[in-house]
């Protein structure tokens, strides 16, 4: 598949996808210097958003955001998300309409290894974050970010629903869970009939361009194939829910949208838990996207599997069912899509590095795949207003 080069602002046709009800809003992300948190600043500057960001430092080298280079362009914050001083900050002086929460600790492997420090940010992080937002002046919009991994995971050959029982066997998955319990007390506790509306979303499993974390699949094989290396996997029958990093994101932005512009009657069945994950075929195991790589990057991979190493689930599965009926939201690009997409920037970066071709990369993949949205009638995409 061919993806648009290009900046985004050039090539956007017809209305402006999400009802333009981020254009011209004041929207602070959480973790903006991560990975998910850099292609959504990217996005929403794109939809004209007002965007501040509260983050440590980049937590990986290189980093996305520093690729996009967004001086000038967005309001920055440094700062941990359990520095409740900073945070309150940030708050006050940017006063968000809209507030993504993806500031965390999101690695299972790191998890083992400090596992009082993925509760503190992953739990208690959370709660700075929704203390800060209901005490606002104005009316907010809060998107807790989580993951498929928050359910109490039974090796299922059937997706988890919002409605399953939460839990988890390694601290960054109960750290999740207990995340997603926070939100549901805040909601029920604060929120009911106030001008502050919150919802959480759960997603896994996401790949793209400018991940460069370590232990997650995709980051170690492009590491791989830039040296000329096997592919390492360590968990080649590991079944998860591969998607490219932006159907979540096009779910997060669309579940804030119809939350923000709701009535309260409406607002009800939207203030709750979303999952947002990919279409049935792609949820495959690790070797199947080893391979798929292998198609847009040739190259070797060699089974790494180790008996001794920390449990890792072996079957991760979402059911969408509940996004598909509420938001109108459902995937756009397959599997072979998805990879090529992931494996095609990271390319570039290999062969081209310049910044400027990244930034450009990145933008195009950005409206092609609103464009291809806008093809399969979803209505985000063709500027339905929420």
């Amino acid at each position: 598949m061919e993806f648009r080069q290009g900046p985004v602002e050039e090539m956007v046709n017809g209305p402006l996808p999400f009802g333009g009800v981020f254009s011209g809003a004041r929207v602070l992300i959480t973790g903006h210097t991560g990975f998910k948190g850099a292609w959504l600043t990217e996005w929403l500057l794109q939809l004209g958003a007002t965007v501040g960001g509260y983050s440590i430092d980049a937590p990986a080298s290189p980093a996305l955001s520093a690729v996009l280079d967004w001086s000038g362009r967005i309001q920055h914050w440094t700062g941990d998300i359990g520095d409740r001083a900073a945070l309150r900050q940030a708050f006050d002086a940017f006063q968000p309409q809209f507030v993504f929460h993806l500031a965390a600790q999101p690695l299972v492997r790191a998890s083992y290894a400090d596992p009082v420090g993925t509760f503190r940010t992953n739990v208690l992080g959370t709660l700075e974050v929704l203390d800060a937002a209901r005490t606002l002046g104005n009316p907010c919009t809060t998107v807790g970010i989580t993951t498929d991994k928050c359910y109490e995971n039974r090796e299922w050959l059937h997706g988890y629903r919002e409605c399953d029982p939460l839990g988890g066997h390694d601290p960054y998955s109960a750290s999740k869970a207990a995340a997603e319990i926070a939100i549901a007390s805040f909601r029920s506790s604060f929120l009911s009939g106030s001008k502050h509306r919150l919802a959480s979303a759960r997603a896994g499993n996401v790949i793209g361009g400018g991940d460069w974390a370590a232990d997650r699949i995709v980051p170690d094989a492009m590491r791989a194939r830039s040296a000329g290396r096997a592919i390492e996997v360590r968990n080649p029958g590991a079944i998860r829910p591969w998607q490219h990093v932006l159907e979540p994101l096009s779910g997060y932005l669309w579940l804030a949208a119809r939350l923000h512009c709701a009535t309260p009657e409406n607002a009800v069945p939207l203030a709750g838990a979303f999952n947002f994950g990919p279409a049935v075929e792609s949820q495959r195991p690790v070797r199947d996207l080893v391979e798929e790589i292998a198609n847009f990057w040739p190259g070797t991979w060699r089974d790494a599997s180790d008996p001794t190493a920390p449990h890792e689930a072996g079957r991760l599965q979402l059911a969408i069912d509940k996004a598909h009926a509420l938001l109108g939201w459902k995937p756009v690009w397959n599997f072979s899509t998805t990879v090529a997409a992931t494996v095609n920037w990271y390319r570039a970066a290999h062969e081209t590095p310049q910044p400027e071709r990244l930034r450009d990369l990145t933008r195009g993949q950005i409206e092609s795949y609103v464009s291809d949205a806008r093809a399969a009638g979803l209505a985000w995409a063709r500027g339905v207003a929420p």
